[in-house]
């Protein structure tokens, strides 16, 4: 039995061709898995509990029968749907998860992260992190009513391709000081995230032990898991039909 993890789906009625194939992957091989990890931006906007949207209702009937089959799931928030709430879970059987959360997976110790912690040098981008986390203001947020919110997540979303495309990339990358920080306060063996869409496999070192950092990528043109089972972990591209 394995574990599978997944990040960035960015799952949107824009693309319903990555939610097709996220619904086929939970009704197909992550049926057989011991338990399923979503690493933050399942979804491309969440704007609350209370949204309607049909795509994204699509997901959550999908993931409310997957978990019903007995295969737990475990869901972070991302920097997209930062407002998954308990709401979400009721929908879904979903457990959501912190971020960062150490996790002991088969004898090691994995963090799991989104990722966009880690990215330590997009100064701007930290401070907006440190805003939009802020539960009394997702109280405001929410406070809004629906379609106010709608509106305010597509503003939202065009500000950050208009700061993506004037950021250089590597400022935008996962800053190794700060991933060596952050296995070394959880004393990890391995941390595990995404976020950045440069899936790979890293190994590095921290006083003097060896660690492993998985990156997984995101759904955009394919799909993208981390299977961890007891004989070893294997990253894999799931091409799309």
């Amino acid at each position: 039995m394995s574990q599978l993890f997944v990040s960035d789906l960015h799952l949107d009625a824009a693309a319903p061709e990555a939610t097709d194939q996220f619904i086929a992957f939970l009704r197909g091989e992550a049926r057989a898995a011991t338990a399923l990890y979503i690493l933050g931006d399942l979804f491309e906007s969440w704007v609350g509990d209370d949204d309607d949207d049909p795509e994204r209702a699509r997901v959550c009937a999908a993931l409310r029968d997957y978990t019903a089959g007995g295969v737990p799931c475990f869901v972070m928030h991302g920097n997209r749907d930062f407002l998954l709430g308990a709401g979400f879970a009721a929908r879904t059987g979903c457990r959501l998860i912190a971020d960062p959360v150490l996790a002991d997976i088969h004898g090691e110790r994995a963090l799991l992260a989104h990722g966009d912690l880690f990215c330590t040098d997009d100064v701007k981008y930290q401070q907006l992190r440190t805003i939009v986390r802020d539960p009394a203001w997702q109280a405001r947020l929410l406070a809004v009513p629906l379609a106010g919110r709608k509106l305010l997540a597509d503003e939202a979303r065009a500000g950050s391709r208009a700061h993506t495309s004037r950021v250089q990339p590597e400022i935008m990358d996962a800053n190794p000081a700060a991933i060596e920080l952050a296995a070394r306060a959880f004393d990890a063996d391995v941390v595990i995230h995404g976020h950045t869409h440069r899936p790979g496999v890293h190994e590095f070192g921290v006083d003097g032990r060896r660690c492993t950092r998985v990156v997984l990528g995101a759904w955009y043109e394919q799909g993208s898991v981390l299977e961890w089972s007891a004989t070893g972990r294997a990253l894999r591209a799931l091409p799309r039909a």
